[in-house]
């Protein structure tokens, strides 16, 4: 059979993957902390059939080579960590993060996960907890009686409660960054999970050493560029095509072969 079918076979199965992930990106276009993902793609082994370089005399040398390509594939998906524009919500707390950093999240089995989805909410205990109900970790929790809360840069949480004019330290927000984000693992649910490529969670103060810092009343939005999406949208698309082309043109050529020989 023509190997121009199993090379254009693998371009139409890689466009397919990236127009997912492109896909995927649009979805999430108004997801709070979400981070665009960008297909990583890798072309296959290459049959030769002359070395480069081979030696055709004593005294010369092929200057090229004659290898054939056996197509392409894509190798990975990679989180783009972009700043994310940030948004007035003017919630107590909504608490976005200006840079790096990621704020920690108590898993129901014990574990930890990272998000940039600073969306909390209190739960009936008065903890403050991601939508998903996981408690924000270390954790904060606020008295019954108390009227207001403020959260510094640093991620200092002062509250005010009812009777006391003096507001009360309640805890401390910390923040958490990578040597290599790009190698989280998604889970869902706007949250991440340490993984060997992305090196050990290093835990920090918000605004000091290159940590971002926190801001209450704002949110971050999704890094995605909905003109960028579209564009590679329409070249996906245009790359699916020349590929069904070569295809049909394969096609083509086998059946004059066998109508004609």
């Amino acid at each position: 059979m023509h190997a121009a079918l199993w090379v254009s076979k693998t371009g139409l199965s890689a466009q397919d993957k990236a127009l997912t992930t492109i896909s995927n990106n649009l979805a999430n276009v108004n997801t709070t902390g979400f981070k665009r993902d960008r297909a990583v793609f890798e072309d296959l082994l290459y049959q030769t059939q002359r070395q480069p370089g081979g030696l055709t005399s004593q005294n010369t040398e092929l200057p090229s080579g004659l290898q054939l390509g056996t197509g392409v594939r894509v190798v990975g998906t990679q989180k783009e960590f972009t700043q994310g524009n940030l948004q007035v919500s003017e919630q107590p707390l909504d608490i976005a993060v200006s840079g790096r950093g990621f704020f920690q999240v108590l898993m129901p089995d014990g574990s930890i996960s990272y998000t940039r989805d600073g969306q909390f909410h209190l739960n009936s205990e008065g903890v403050v907890v991601t939508a998903s109900g996981n408690p924000l970790e270390p954790q904060i929790q606020l008295q019954d009686s108390t009227t207001s809360v403020t959260i510094g840069k640093d991620g200092t949480v002062t509250a005010t409660v009812a009777g006391q004019t003096t507001p009360v330290n309640i805890g401390n927000i910390t923040l958490t960054d990578f040597i290599n984000p790009a190698g989280l693992e998604s889970i869902g649910n706007n949250l991440f999970k340490e993984t060997g490529a992305s090196g050990a969670p290093v835990e920090g103060t918000p605004g000091l050493d290159g940590f971002g810092s926190t801001e209450q009343g704002m949110i971050e939005s999704s890094n995605v560029e909905v003109v960028e999406e579209l564009v590679n949208m329409i070249t996906t698309q245009r790359a699916y095509e020349m590929n069904s082309k070569v295809v049909s043109t394969a096609d083509s050529m086998l059946q004059y072969i066998s109508s004609n020989l």
